[in-house]
Formats: structure tokens, sequence, C-alpha cells
């Protein structure tokens, strides 16, 4: 099993830096971490994966740790279709024709975009925490889901802003604590990960993704042909796996619930008991047997 090692690749808009791991001849894996996270949310899933000779690429979104805007003028856009454009424009760079998806959180909603857009693309998609067909912003949301999504009215203020800006690692360890299940949450986890929302474009893109998923300001133009599949979701033809902790704070395991009808590759729902909203950390070896299957 090789050591992950920290690469970047240029793509249009940004340089995006990743780590990889595994023979470079190997069947490719794409793993794209969520918020507020960074590729140290795979740590306990690549090595598994890397020795049984799976190539494992796992890039930092935009917004996160050593990826960088390339121009000064791009804005800053967190919207759903912009991180789905990237994972594919970095699949390109990397001359990745076909590979493996693994989504979590905002890597989840923009897997299944890539799914959805460029199926040709994935042989088999795994996605933790999050259902396909709930980014329209004209949907009504079950009360207790709204609860839980506090934090996403929050960032529509200037105060929500504001407590990123002063003190992100306070917020951040706050949402993990409560997104965990009891007894889940480890501060070394935490500290490995906290680096990557050190970089400067970080606040910036989080509040424009909450901010844009929910309709309250415009996206980057240059994605407006992609939109349509967030609003409008088709059925995804790819091979799909979605695994859902049973104590998810954050995204209510109702929501993935009754989603068959949107897959006609195969689909599979995977419930995991005492899990909360990051089962790659919390429960590693079924995230593991649901990429390797």
């Amino acid at each position: 099993m090789s050591t992950p090692e920290l690469r970047t690749v240029r793509t249009h808009v940004l340089e995006i830096a990743y780590e990889e791991a595994g023979p470079p001849g190997g069947e490719p894996v794409l793993l794209l971490h969520g918020w507020p996270d960074s590729v140290r949310t795979w740590d306990a899933v690549v090595p598994a994966l890397a020795g049984e000779g799976y190539r494992c690429l796992a890039p930092y979104l935009r917004g996160f740790g050593p990826t960088r805007f390339i121009a000064s003028s791009t804005p800053r856009s967190g919207q759903a279709t912009a991180l789905a454009q990237d994972a594919k424009d970095f699949a390109d760079a990397l001359g990745l024709d076909r590979f493996i998806l693994v989504g979590h959180d905002w890597g989840g909603f923009a897997a299944y975009l890539v799914a959805a857009i460029w199926p040709e693309r994935v042989k088999r998609l795994v996605v933790l925490s999050v259902g396909y067909g709930i980014n329209n912003p004209e949907q009504t949301i079950a009360l207790p889901q709204a609860r839980a999504f506090w934090y996403q009215w929050f960032f529509h203020t200037r105060q929500g802003e504001q407590h990123l800006e002063r003190d992100r690692r306070a917020f951040c360890r706050f949402i993990w604590q409560t997104w965990m299940a009891p007894g889940r949450f480890r501060e070394e986890e935490f500290e490995a990960a906290a680096p990557a929302w050190d970089n400067p474009d970080w606040v910036a893109v989080t509040v424009h993704y909450y901010r844009h998923r929910w309709g309250n300001v415009a996206g980057d133009p240059r994605y407006e042909a992609l939109e349509v599949f967030r609003l409008e979701p088709p059925q995804i033809r790819v091979p799909t796996r979605v695994l859902h902790g049973a104590d998810d704070a954050c995204i209510l395991p109702a929501t993935t619930e009754g989603k068959e009808s949107y897959f006609t590759g195969g689909y599979t729902r995977q419930e995991l008991p005492g899990v909360g909203h990051f089962p790659q950390r919390e429960q590693p070896e079924a995230v593991i047997a649901a990429i390797a299957q």
C-alpha cells in the first residue's frame, strides 16, 4: 500500500490539490469530501482500498485546502453544479475515462450531478448521507429537516458569515459534535481536517453554496446550462449505493427514503445504526465494502 501523495492538477478554473494512493494502474476511485471537512475524511477508507489495488484520488474541493482559483476575477461560487463541473474537469485533467465515484455531503450532491450529466464516465456511484433530488429551492421541506438546516439559514445573514470569519474552527467543532453520533467525535480527526478551512476563499464559497442552494443569490453564468440538472433532476442510470447514518442530525435519514424511481441502473440504500453524518469516519468498514463490493 502506498502512502497518499499531495499533487496538483490545473483546470480552466482551478489549480486542484489532491491526494493519490494506490497503484497507478489500479481502477480509479474519485473521492469527493463534504463540508466542513477535507480529504482527511477518507483516512480510514483509502488504505484499505489502495491495499486492494484501487487508485484512490481525493481532491480538495474549491475553497478548501491548497486548491486555488486561477483568476482573481472568477466568482467564488460554491454552487453544486460548479462542484460537479470541477469533478469532471479533474477527471479530464488526469485522463480518467471511467471511474468509481464516491461523495459525501457537498461531494455527494456533486457526485449525483456528475452521474446524471456524464453517466458514461461513472462505473458506479456511492453516496454518503445525502439523497438525490433535494436541491430545488422550490421544494417543501419537512419541519424537522428545516430545523436541522438551521446553519444554512444562518448563513443567509451577515451574522452567520461573521461567525465563520471570526472563528471558523469553533463553528465547525460545534457542527461536528452536533452531527456525529454520541461518542464518535475525535479531537485529533477534527484538528487534522481543520487546516483545509484556512483557504482564503473558504468563507465566500461556503456562504455562496448555501445562499445559492435556496435561490437567494445568482450563480456563476458559466454553469447555467447545468442548472437544469439540479432543479429538475433526471433519472440516474449508473449503479448506485447510498449509505446513511441512522443518527444523522444534519440530513435526516428520511430524506434518502423512497428514491428508487430516480435510478434505473440499480439502487440500494443502507441505513447504518449508531452512525451520524460521517459514515466514512464513524463506520469506515461499511463504506469500504460499499465501494469495493
